[in-house]
């Protein structure tokens, strides 16, 4: 197949359609190792093309060049790139570029860049072509200098930030913050006039968010003028939050109402008003009337924002350094956000192994947060069930612990818990047991643990079993008067524990998940 396409190409026969089918056989590895082997070098039928009259044979035959991975076409393609005057096809000699050692090139890619940014005289239909050009070229540049991002300045002694917390248990995060007013949230709160340096450090919101003003409304059907009115604010929050010069790489996420699905008729959008952005069948964007692609969109949108910022804003989909985030409300406008990058937030840098089962750092935390009246310092702590280690970390951050142990049953958390909580700069016992067969010379004034999800069979009667277990076997490692924090998506198996184990006492429950039934519990113990 590789080589008929290639003799129907040097003959001239549907040269486009071919370069086409040739391209699409050239993405499985053992055929392009085939199709170099039938070249041997010699590239000159492909080169020849890079003069072609038909600008998508130029295009196809630069991106099959660049497959071919060979430094010889280097100065050859860079050359075809600034001479080819249609623009819509200027980026995909970069991409071919792309493939291969461009290194060399550094300082032409970047005069290259430059020249396109001071070009102030583009139309919006050019516009939209030249700032793709522009996205793959500081790609290029900011690959050969060695990606470096912002670093964070601090912003001002007074920030306007969103805190989003869990739905349930918003008042746990609400209570640390001491400068700022605040109004509750579906999802948070909103503090005006918040201290970063206060602010940053609470270990119990999900995410942190700078909410942007404009000078009108969003309107999510316009998704152009969104962009320009964007830019203002975005690169004035940016240049606060971060030292540094240059252009900021970011992304951009919408979010809104119910999703959208692509009729299988017509392959349009089904009626409804909604917002399509994350998960499965979300290809289109939907207001009202409006319907577009979602990918398009999003390109309209960045495209303007970037002619906006002058090119200050280079939308990435990888190595972003901030977030734009646009959520959708019923009356068809957007709500933006600005998202920090995640070296922004450090609070659980130590975190970087988990497994399956692991809980959310913040989750812990959270529950470490809303034990703390019963939480004493220096106080002997286990975690029966410990996987990578997080309750006991969030445990001794919220109150300093003195010796801590955690146990687990598989291995391979262990291992990993160890790692992680050298990172926290925090000494815990790990043990590679089983729970049930632990003895121990003296006895703990806490339990904190995240309790297992599935037991034996799986089935609900071994669950069921094993929060019972538990309860009659941990009364022999503790001490009297101590207390159990409890972390369970099964609650009603920790009430019914309690009541029928004698010596434990329910002190106090706090529903984190109202969908799931998430608990936290703090149990009491007096030996019997």
């Amino acid at each position: 197949m590789i080589k008929e396409l290639y003799e129907q190409i040097c003959a001239g026969d549907e040269v486009r359609a071919n370069l086409i089918r040739l391209r699409d056989e050239l993405k499985n590895e053992e055929n392009r190792r085939e199709f170099a082997y039938l070249l041997g070098g010699d590239f000159s039928n492909l080169t020849a093309l890079l003069k072609d009259e038909d600008p998508k044979v130029r295009k196809n035959a630069a991106l099959i060049l660049g497959k071919l991975e060979s430094e010889d076409l280097l100065p050859v393609l860079f050359e075809a790139y600034k001479k080819e005057k249609t623009l819509f096809i200027r980026a995909d000699y970069l991409k071919a570029l792309s493939e291969l050692d461009y290194r060399p090139l550094s300082e032409s890619l970047e005069e290259q860049l430059s020249v396109l940014r001071e070009n102030s005289e583009w139309t919006p239909e050019e516009w939209k072509h030249v700032s793709e050009e522009i996205r793959i070229l500081q790609t290029m540049v900011l690959r050969c200098r060695g990606i470096r991002h912002h670093r964070f300045a601090g912003g001002k002694e007074k920030e306007d930030v969103i805190l989003l917390t869990n739905r349930c248990q918003r008042a746990a995060t609400a209570e640390q913050v001491q400068k700022g007013k605040i109004t509750m949230l579906a999802g948070g709160l909103r503090v005006d006039g918040a201290s970063l340096k206060e602010v940053r450090p609470i270990r119990t919101y999900s995410e942190l968010l700078f909410p942007l003003k404009t000078r009108a409304e969003l309107r999510a059907d316009q998704p152009v003028l969104c962009g320009e009115m964007l830019a203002g604010p975005v690169l004035a929050l940016a240049d606060r939050l971060y030292n540094g010069a240059g252009a900021f790489l970011y992304r951009i996420d919408v979010r809104g109402q119910a999703a959208a699905r692509t009729s299988a008729q017509d392959n349009s959008p089904s009626a409804g008003n909604g917002a399509v952005s994350d998960g499965a069948n979300a290809d289109w964007f939907c207001v009202g009337e409006y319907r577009e692609k979602k990918g398009s969109y999003i390109r309209k949108l960045s495209t303007a924002l970037e002619r906006a910022s002058g090119a200050r804003l280079v939308n990435s989909v990888t190595d972003y350094e901030i977030e734009l985030r646009l959520v959708l409300k019923k009356d068809g406008t957007f709500t933006a956000m600005l998202k920090p990058s995640s070296s922004f937030d450090e609070r659980f840098i130590y975190r970087k192994e988990v497994v399956a089962s692991s809980i959310a750092p913040v989750n812990a935390a959270l529950t470490a947060r809303l034990a703390l009246p019963w939480l004493k310092e220096g106080a002997q702590v286990l975690d029966p069930f410990c996987g990578v280690g997080t309750m006991l970390i969030e445990r001794d951050r919220a109150v300093k612990a003195g010796t801590m142990y955690g146990l687990d049953i598989f291995g391979e958390a262990i291992e990993k818990a160890r790692r992680n909580t050298r990172r926290a700069d925090c000494i815990v016992n790990y043990i590679n047991r089983d729970f049930f067969t632990f003895r121990h010379e003296y006895l703990f004034d806490e339990v904190v643990t995240n309790m297992p999800v599935s037991a034996g069979d799986g089935s609900k009667q071994a669950l069921r079993q094993l929060y019972h277990d538990f309860f009659v076997y941990v009364g022999g490692l503790l001490k009297e008067e101590a207390v159990l924090v409890i972390y369970t998506s099964a609650p009603n198996y920790v009430v019914e524990s309690v009541r029928k184990t004698a010596g434990f006492r329910m002190e106090k429950s706090f529903l984190l998940n109202e969908k799931n039934q998430t608990t936290v519990f703090v149990v009491a113990w007096k030996r019997p």
